[in-house]
């Protein structure tokens, strides 16, 4: 089953944000996105819901630093990234 991705404007000034800061992941990033269209639930993305304020989002990882917080809706297959960054960050 192919899910899909949906970008919002404010999500994109972050991912670019993002990529000009660490040019250097741009291959696992690339790599995550397309896993998580593939299927956000293989085990090498380490998804999970969060709780507390981000409480209905999920995240998952980019690599052991940095991670992605997305709103997963599986009822449309719809995945909509909304941050990208370090731990910290996208957990602030």
């Amino acid at each position: 089953m192919a899910y899909q991705l949906l970008f919002t404007e404010s999500y994109l000034k972050r991912a670019k944000r993002f990529a000009k800061r660490h040019p250097e992941l741009k291959s696992q990033y690339e790599k995550t996105l397309k896993l998580l269209e593939q299927n956000p639930f293989h085990p090498s993305l380490r998804l999970h819901s969060l709780t507390g304020r981000l409480s209905g989002l999920h995240s998952v990882s980019i690599n052991l630093d940095y991670r992605l917080t997305l709103e997963l809706i599986i009822h449309d297959e719809r995945i909509i990234p909304i941050n990208v960054g370090s731990h910290e960050d996208v957990y602030r």
